[in-house]
């Protein structure tokens, strides 16, 4: 063979081999199911601008005050934008279902059963008084917030059977009998916490779940320079931030400060956002961002109006029976009421017809129960086919419709012979039992939500039902919601596009009876329970799927609600010269990602 054929054939086995190497990913990432999306040498996620300059001041408003810097406490009401200034062992991101890429951790290591753990930590890792973070600052968090923490922190890092540090860099958890796989994705988002700072302040008498205006020692990429209880917090971009490069984090933290102002309400907020006190502006209110957005910095173009569409379920709001009390334990009085709500003209005439119906407890999303069960979610559901309505096995729920004269009509005789199926029948223009009239109060925690109060107030009111309606402020509200002291309240549940552990406590008969959980209707059902314990364990993204919709096809034939709307886009406004990247991922715009070009000195508009 010749020299030249030599060398080409050595070419090609080369060019082979080089492909071979490429062809190789390596993922350091920890997905709930399969496989990450980002292998160890992506430089960042695809929905940032990795070339956004830094610099600027970013204004946000807040409602209401805040009493504590801690936000992992139950006391108290924590500062806006404290995930600024805490860092995790993995961080999130938002383009996936739910997956981990290393931030303190380095690197995990988990088993195929998902029975333990291992955390290898970062050396480069830091506080902001440039101490490095060990393992000894890891099982510290950890045992803190076990035993202090937040409700769904406790539940969790419960099931840890040991947390034992092997070395500086190295923590290993192993896991209790009734784990699952979530329970490592839960551990591996920890946040970690100072112990010489925090066991310092507990040595001084002061317990952690108390609440502290007193600056910890934190580790994020800003840091607090400011704050005002009930005006304000400002936040520092740290300009050695070590992580600053990582995977999740590279063209994230563009702006040298953020600012988050507070008002009293949220109509105070956008006079504020419109008079350019602030900068940017989340809007929740379809109605108000199809109404109120004509102000001159828009149409001078100062102000740009982008709609945003996402993946992610949307905010399950509704008026919440408490199925607690009389006479909502009865599922004749709430498919009653069900029929009663007039969406479609409070759609036209409140909203200027923005919203979509909610017929689920995960709309907008594929995990929403649709049609009839398939072969999947009939085998989820053959254990208690004897103990179901008959409804839960054929078509998902579907919401009433109204919009009509004909219609109204037709849904209100449903409803009258319901309520009369149920003992309540009309005397002298009241709706009774047993002589006694259906009275209840609607709880509600803001103003805004009072016009459709009302409105669904007048229909009931044509069936002889005369509700009162009390409007609290934040902190009494909440105070009523967290002890189930109410009998209707307008409010609403969220879920991710990858629910586990958290399904329990909303929709668990231990959580109904637990003050401050999320089962606000006290909901207490078997099959639920088993099911909604279940999806924590899906060992696919495929039964993951199908056990969320079986729940929610159970939950939405009970009739624990009466669900409203929800729009499925982001609506955000903003003063230029704010940017943000042309991708919006599946979980929807990251604040985190977007910068300003051109930063000046000031803001002022």
């Amino acid at each position: 063979m010749s020299k030249l054929a030599l060398l080409t054939v050595f070419l090609l086995l080369s060019a082979g081999a080089a492909n071979a190497a490429e062809a190789v990913k390596h993922y350091s990432g920890l997905a709930m199911h399969g496989q990450p999306k980002y292998a160890d040498d992506a430089a960042h996620v695809d929905y940032v601008n990795p070339d956004a300059p830094k610099g600027g001041t970013l204004r946000m408003a807040e409602t209401g005050t805040f009493d504590t810097l801690n936000p992992y406490g139950i006391k108290g009401a924590a500062a806006a934008g404290l995930n600024l200034v805490y860092d995790r062992l993995m961080a999130r991101v938002w383009d996936e279902p739910f997956t981990l890429y290393p931030l303190i951790a380095k690197k995990a290591i988990v088993p195929k059963d998902r029975s333990s753990i291992t955390f290898e930590l970062d050396p480069r890792a830091r506080f902001h008084d440039g101490s490095p973070i060990t393992a000894d600052d890891v099982i510290f968090s950890f045992e803190t917030l076990r035993d202090h923490g937040r409700p769904n922190m406790r539940q969790t890092y419960r099931l840890v059977e040991s947390a034992e540090k092997r070395g500086e860099n190295t923590v290993h958890f192993s896991f209790k009998k009734g784990h699952d796989r979530e329970t490592a994705m839960i551990v591996a988002m920890m946040p970690v916490l100072s112990k010489k700072y925090w066991s310092s302040r507990i040595a001084s008498g002061k317990s952690f779940d108390s609440t502290t205006l007193e600056m910890p020692l934190l580790n994020g990429p800003y840091r607090i320079t400011e704050f005002e209880p009930g005006r304000k917090i400002v936040y520092e971009r740290v300009p050695d931030y070590w992580a600053a490069d990582l995977l999740p984090n590279a063209g994230h933290y563009n702006f040298d400060k953020v600012i988050y102002e507070y008002y009293r309400d949220d109509s105070v907020a956008f006079e504020g956002f419109k008079s350019g006190n602030t900068d940017l502006r989340r809007e929740w209110d379809a109605g108000k961002w199809a109404g109120a957005y004509d102000f001159p910095a828009v149409t001078s173009k100062k102000v740009a109006l982008d709609s945003l569409p996402h993946g992610r379920p949307e905010r399950v709001r509704a008026f919440i029976f408490n199925t607690r009390r009389a006479p909502f334990d009865d599922i004749r009085v709430r498919k009653a009421f069900d029929l009663l709500l007039d969406f479609e003209w409070a759609n036209a005439n409140l909203f200027h017809g923005q919203y979509k119906r909610i017929e689920s407890y995960f709309p907008n999303a594929e995990l929403a129960a649709t049609g009839t069960p398939d072969a999947l979610q009939l085998g989820i559901l053959e254990p208690w086919k004897d103990k179901l309505p008959p409804e839960v096995f054929g078509p998902a729920y579907k919401a009433p419709v109204s919009g009509s004269p004909e219609k109204i009509r037709a849904n209100m005789r449903a409803a009258d012979a319901l309520l009369k199926e149920a003992g309540w029948g009309v005397e002298n223009g009241k709706r009774v039992k047993n002589g006694k009239p259906l009275q209840f109060e609607i709880l509600l925690g803001t103003p805004g939500d009072e016009k459709l109060t009302l409105h669904f107030r007048r229909a009931l009111e044509k069936m002889g039902i005369f509700p009162t309606i009390r409007v609290l402020d934040q902190a009494a509200y909440r105070g009523r919601l967290n002890e189930y002291d109410f009998d209707m309240t307008l409010y609403f549940w969220l879920s991710s596009l990858s629910p586990g552990t958290e399904q329990p406590l909303y929709w668990g008969c231990k959580a109904a009876k637990e003050p401050g959980r999320w089962n606000y209707a006290g909901i207490c059902n078997q099959a639920i329970d088993s099911i909604a314990g279940s999806i924590a364990a899906s060992t696919s993204r495929e039964d993951l799927v199908a056990r969320v919709r079986t729940l929610d096809r159970i939950l939405m034939h009970g009739h624990y609600m009466i669900p409203l709307y929800y729009v499925g886009t982001d609506y955000v406004a903003y003063w230029k010269p704010l940017r943000h990247p042309e991708k919006t991922p599946l979980y929807g715009t990251v604040l985190e990602t977007w910068w300003m070009d051109t930063p000046p000195a000031t803001n002022g508009h």
